[in-house]
C-alpha cells in the first residue's frame, strides 16, 4: 500500500511542477504578444 501512495504522489507532484512550467511559459508568451500588437496599434494611432 505504502508503494502505491508513493507512487501516486510522485505523478501528482511531477504533473503539478510540468504544468506549473507550462504556465509561466505561456503566461509570458502571451504577454509579450499583447505588448507587441499595443505597441504596433499605438504606433498606427499616431501617424
Amino acid at each position: 500500500m505504502d508503494d502505491t501512495i508513493r507512487i501516486i504522489l510522485i505523478i501528482i507532484v511531477s504533473v503539478s511542477i510540468f504544468g506549473l512550467i507550462v504556465f509561466v511559459f505561456v503566461k509570458n508568451y502571451i504577454k509579450n504578444k499583447i505588448q507587441f500588437y499595443l505597441e504596433e496599434k499605438n504606433k498606427n494611432k499616431k501617424l
